[in-house]
């Protein structure tokens, strides 16, 4: 498999994806937002054993956007360009992993396409959206605020926090996610210096909403292997949401990163390389 990046055509549209790393196994890794930057699902402790396909996904980044953008990504539509990466991968089943948003469209591939996959990787990912999520958000930013009282940029965080959901725009939309961004990681100003510049170069694309999730059936039906991965600070998809898909998905394996927010393999990239790899030692 040549590394760098390729191009994939679905239906008129341009899909990227980028090669790196090493290892016989293939792992196929799907990023967050939507509309988030590929680059920030980078894992190059991963790399060193794995060879890794990071999606860019369409309308995101170079890739390319669909004629009604920004509207019109639904899972149905990322999991066609997704099925059309790994069959140009050439491999007869490859490892997958969603982190994020990018675990919804993982999970939702994973039930209608078992037969191509050795493996499912549900990283800071949830059974559903909506207003029971959103409850759940609102009970991990409260315990986040409370860590971190006193602190004179919280209230920076918690107003950016406050306008995302309403913007449009991409360049605001990338402001203020790059304003809120330390409430993704469990000690983000403890070491802001090691977290500053993947803030500083972090960009997000508008991407319409395109529907609720309603995954628990779905992930009690699943049938390939699967790790559930989520940060015990993350306030977003965290460690409740990881119990419960491991509970739902039969004979599943499941990490909790107890020093980690919602980006692990940051944060923790020996304990996010080491369970990737021994869950595919233990899969082949």
């Amino acid at each position: 498999m040549k590394k760098g990046t390729h191009v994939v055509d679905v239906d008129g549209v341009a899909q990227r994806y980028h090669v790196r790393g090493q290892g016989a196994a293939v792992l196929v890794a799907m990023p967050g937002g939507p509309g988030v930057d590929w680059d920030s699902l980078l894992m190059p402790e991963v790399e060193r054993h794995l060879t890794v396909v990071y999606v860019e996904p369409i309308g995101t980044g170079e890739s390319g956007r669909l004629p009604e953008h920004p509207h019109g990504y639904s899972r149905d539509a990322y999991a066609a360009a997704l099925d059309r990466v790994i069959d140009d991968l050439g491999r007869e089943k490859v490892y997958l992993l969603g982190h994020s948003h990018g675990g919804f469209v993982a999970q939702y591939y994973a039930a209608r396409h078992p037969q191509k996959l050795a493996g499912l990787v549900l990283y800071d990912s949830a059974p559903v959206t909506g207003a029971e999520q959103g409850e759940e958000t609102m009970r991990q930013l409260a315990a986040f605020a409370a860590r971190n009282e006193g602190n004179p940029e919280l209230p920076g965080v918690l107003a950016a926090l406050q306008t995302v959901g309403s913007i449009t725009d991409d360049d605001r939309l990338t402001e203020a996610l790059r304003g809120l961004l330390p409430a993704y990681f469990a000690h983000y100003w403890e070491r802001e210096s090691e977290f500053k510049p993947i803030r500083d170069r972090l960009g997000v694309a508008y991407i319409a909403d395109s529907g609720l999730v309603q995954d628990r059936e779905l992930l009690a039906g699943l049938t390939v292997p699967t790790l559930a991965i989520a940060g015990r600070y993350d306030v977003i998809c965290g460690e409740r949401w990881a119990r419960e898909i491991a509970d739902l998905v039969p004979g599943s394996k499941l990490l909790i990163l107890v020093e980690s927010g919602h980006l692990g393999h940051i944060e923790e990239p020996e304990k996010f390389a080491t369970a990737l790899t021994d869950f595919v030692a233990a899969t082949k």
